[in-house]
């Protein structure tokens, strides 16, 4: 079968900054006497977006509105630590969006950052080049978070396309679940931290440039 349109997860998919989200909630929650080791951030933190991990950190001892502050601390960590260490694109990204233009493929973001994250990509990787930002779902407060299919299913509205005509790339437990539960036509794992996925039988990548072109309806 071949496909009409690609979504694809941007943290750990597109942009390979896990290790920075890592560090970043680590020095958050060293400020609260908490630690999770990587492999506890890979099954119950990565994917998800920030108002969940909250609720999973701390339990349900947080008030609600102590959250969005907290969250926006947490990201100004995150985002001078990217700063710090420069901000790329996944290996063989940008030679793969062009061939998606080339061929007519319509192709979006579904990622659990904020707005505020989503704003800075577009600010330092020049996301407008490849991506209309009306399109992009993202964490906006009111839809829920993965692994629930919310917001697959809105990028799959925002490009106009059924769930089975579209592949999703990602590389978290939460979102690979959200896809799944999305009915994605095809998942594609993003091995960008060398990560477990053994439960899975899906093609791993760890560059772009090692996806099938044929997948996709030539134009």
């Amino acid at each position: 079968m071949s496909y009409t349109g690609v979504i694809f997860d941007f943290n750990g998919t597109l942009f390979w900054d896990t290790k920075l989200h890592n560090e970043a909630w680590r020095l958050f929650l060293d400020r609260y006497s908490i630690h999770i080791s990587d492999e506890e951030m890979f099954q119950r933190i990565h994917g998800k977006n920030n108002r969940d991990i909250f609720v999973e950190i701390f339990h349900d001892t947080l008030p609600k509105e102590l959250i969005p502050g907290m969250s926006l601390e947490k990201e100004r960590i995150y985002q001078q630590l990217c700063l710090q260490s420069g901000l790329e694109l996944a290996p063989g990204a940008i030679d793969f969006f062009d061939f998606l233009t080339a061929q007519g493929i319509v192709y979006t973001i579904a990622t659990a950052s904020d707005k505020e994250n989503v704003d800075f990509y577009f600010a330092h990787l020049g996301l407008e080049r490849w991506f209309e930002y009306d399109r992009i779902a993202y964490n906006d407060g009111k839809i829920t978070g993965k692994p629930a299919p919310d917001i697959y299913l809105k990028a799959m509205s925002a490009i106009g396309r059924e769930p089975s005509e579209v592949i999703v790339f990602e590389d978290a437990v939460a979102g690979i679940r959200a896809a799944e539960n999305a009915h994605a036509g095809q998942i594609i794992i993003v091995d960008s931290n060398n990560d477990d996925y053994n439960c899975w039988d899906y093609q791993r990548i760890k560059n772009f440039d090692e996806v099938d072109r044929g997948l996709w309806r030539m134009g």
